[in-house]
């Protein structure tokens, strides 16, 4: 296990490995998906801010990163209110490819926002992913059930969300001289837990956890995809390249959709699998930062 934290390349694809479950803990439980989402996060808060209790890490940001750690937190409560409907109604694994547009609206926000140039490979991508997304989700649109139709629009409502969390992240640490976001990520966290808690309540909603199953499914999500998954994560991205990064970025999906066909019984038709794999490497070619 030492040997295994040593390694950024294993922390990298360990931490990959352990968010590609996060759909599957949503699949499991029997509580709602904003209730999932909450004790995700309540979860991760108390795990975090253990960790960094027990380092001694301050939570000292400044007036401004603390504005912008609360806008990240309506993001990421937006991204898991969406991203757990589409998993109930679309299954993990387009769910969770739908999420990783995110790095297109990541490049459309960098054009936009920072006058960034996109590379010839990232303007292929887009087209090319949506090309594979019609093919993954079914050519007549029409004919698909209408749940499953919204699920769709929820995997993209995630990806707008998810994006929107990471740019303000980054302007959160702007100034951060902390290699791993952890104290960031606790306060987002914390914040978010309170978002969703009151959103259960409006909805008219539960947060009993029925039986002792679901809590366990529940920690697991907190736990090992939630705060493990991603500081392993946070913590391999100063020390591995950007195609390393990458390739990471394509594993959460992929295993998602190898968790729903042995775990959820799924069978993928020829055409269904190709767009999959299509979309996945648009994916990747549109996470390639252009050459400067």
């Amino acid at each position: 296990m030492i040997e295994f934290m040593k390694s950024p390349h294993a922390r990298l694809f360990g931490g990959a490995a352990l968010i590609s479950l996060s759909p599957v803990w949503v699949m499991l439980v029997s509580v709602s998906p904003t209730t999932s989402g909450f004790y995700r996060m309540l979860i991760g808060t108390v795990t975090l801010t253990l960790f960094v209790v027990f380092t001694r890490r301050r939570l000292a940001f400044s007036g401004r990163a603390w504005l912008i750690l609360m806008l990240a937190s309506v993001f990421f409560a937006l991204d898991l209110y969406f991203w757990h409907r589409s998993i109930i109604y679309v299954g993990p694994g387009l769910a969770t490819l739908l999420a990783n547009f995110q790095v297109f609206i990541m490049v459309l926000a960098g054009i936009v926002l920072l006058r960034q140039k996109p590379s010839a490979v990232q303007l292929v991508a887009a087209p090319l992913a949506l090309v594979g997304l019609g093919m993954a989700v079914g050519l007549d649109w029409q004919g698909l059930p209408a749940e499953y139709r919204l699920g769709v629009w929820f995997g993209l409502l995630t990806a707008v969300a998810y994006a929107g969390y990471m740019l303000t992240m980054r302007a959160a640490r702007a100034d951060s001289d902390d290699r791993m976001p952890l104290r960031e990520v606790a306060v987002v966290s914390a914040v978010c837990a309170v978002f969703l808690g009151f959103t259960v309540i409006a909805e008219g909603g539960s947060l009993a956890i029925p039986t002792w199953s679901d809590a366990a499914w529940l920690l697991g999500y907190g736990i090992l995809s939630h705060s493990i998954g991603w500081s392993l994560i946070a913590s391999s991205l100063t020390q591995v390249s950007t195609t390393e990064a990458g390739l990471a970025l394509l594993l959460q999906p992929t295993l998602s959709y190898i968790w729903e066909v042995l775990l959820f019984n799924r069978s993928m038709q020829p055409i269904e699998f190709a767009g999959a794999a299509i979309a996945l490497v648009a994916i990747y070619l549109g996470s390639r930062k252009p050459a400067l």
